[in-house]
């Protein structure tokens, strides 16, 4: 198996040159489902699993795991069943959420990935959400991808160019594209995304139609797909984990179990390349310092009460201030703890040590 199928490039072998020199081989992670992976290693397909040593080494958890996407370092260990992940390689681009669990968690979607394709869904029911959309550009953006906005299921709707413009309005300078994975139409506008290696993947809630969208783009129905429920307009989760797939096109392309949440993981810095009317009129504030409240002088308030401001987008906006604010805050708390956790823990190892030396 040629890896350069896999996206294997020069920049890649660079980076997997101290790797090389260990005799450990290359691999791409292909799929993973609750804490087991299969790789793609020149030899081909297998299932992995990460060493003892690779797990010590982490500095940050499950988010420093190998995520789909990811190249690593292995040892291919011709007598087991499982190779063992011994590193992985800097990523490019990282897509990440705050962990849908109350704990202040990093969680890895996907890894090198050049494009992110955000679907929604245009069959009437809760598929096409704006607010879910601007967090999931924010999450893109502040992941280091591009962003594709795609409209599945255009075929059940009436207006489907009301439907583009409210999505080009919440997602400026961004790529809008309305298409029927079922049908068959449209879906040929994506392929340029796709290039030979390049790596895209599909983000969105369950039912908005992310495998059959899969299945028309491989050209066969590898992924299984199911109804919306009638009662409440959701879809259940067909996919339930991640997964790499090559499309006919050369590229190759990720798909994701259903998302409920989108709370960007560190995107503060985003926000304004998300809201960029909220951006540019902040500029324009008499102080630089104006929290856009009742200071004089206020051009966002000036433009909201002109209505020049969507007041929508603005309090989604301070939103998703607050949420990274507060979430910000909780990873400071939650690194010192660890961090106390961590030395506390080689205070003991050290005691142990002195202790058996002793004797």
């Amino acid at each position: 198996m040629n890896l350069r199928e896999w996206g294997w490039d020069g920049d890649w072998a660079a980076a997997f040159a101290p790797h090389a020199a260990e005799g450990l081989h290359p691999a791409r992670v292909v799929r993973q489902d609750r804490g087991a992976w299969e790789i793609q290693a020149e030899a081909g397909a297998r299932p992995a699993e990460a060493t003892g040593r690779f797990r010590l080494a982490l500095e940050s958890g499950e988010a420093d795991l190998p995520a789909v996407g990811d190249w690593v370092a292995i040892d291919p260990r011709p007598t087991c069943d499982r190779a063992g992940i011994a590193a992985t390689l800097p990523r490019r681009t990282c897509l990440s959420r705050q962990d849908a669990g109350r704990a202040t968690r990093e969680q890895v979607l996907a890894a090198n990935v050049d494009v992110a394709f955000l679907v929604s869904a245009l069959d009437a029911g809760r598929g096409f959400n704006l607010a879910r959309l601007e967090r999931s550009l924010a999450l893109v953006r502040a992941g280091g991808a591009e962003a594709v906005v795609v409209l599945n299921k255009a075929d059940l709707c009436d207006d489907v160019g009301g439907r583009v413009r409210e999505a080009q309005f919440a997602a400026a300078d961004v790529p809008v594209v309305a298409l029927s994975a079922t049908e068959g139409w449209g879906v040929e506008e994506l392929r340029p995304w796709l290039a030979e290696g390049r790596t895209g993947v599909l983000l969105g809630p369950s039912g908005v139609g992310k495998s059959a969208l899969v299945n028309a783009l491989l050209g066969e129905a590898r992924q299984e797909t199911g109804p919306v429920r009638e009662e409440d307009a959701r879809g259940r989760h067909t996919t339930t984990r991640r997964e790499l797939f090559r499309i006919p096109s050369g590229g190759l392309l990720i798909d994701t179990a259903g998302l409920r949440e989108f709370q960007p993981w560190e995107a503060d810095s985003e926000l304004d390349a998300v809201f960029p009317e909220v951006a540019e009129l902040a500029t324009r504030c008499r102080f630089r310092d104006c929290r856009h409240e009742s200071e004089p002088g206020c051009a966002v308030q000036q433009a909201l009460g002109d209505g020049s401001l969507d007041a929508r987008r603005f309090e989604h906006y301070l939103r998703l201030k607050r949420e990274q604010a507060y979430q910000a805050q909780k990873r400071d708390l939650g690194a010192q703890l660890a961090e106390k956790a961590r030395w506390k823990q080689i205070a003991q190892w050290q005691k142990e040590f002195m202790r058996h030396r002793e004797k």
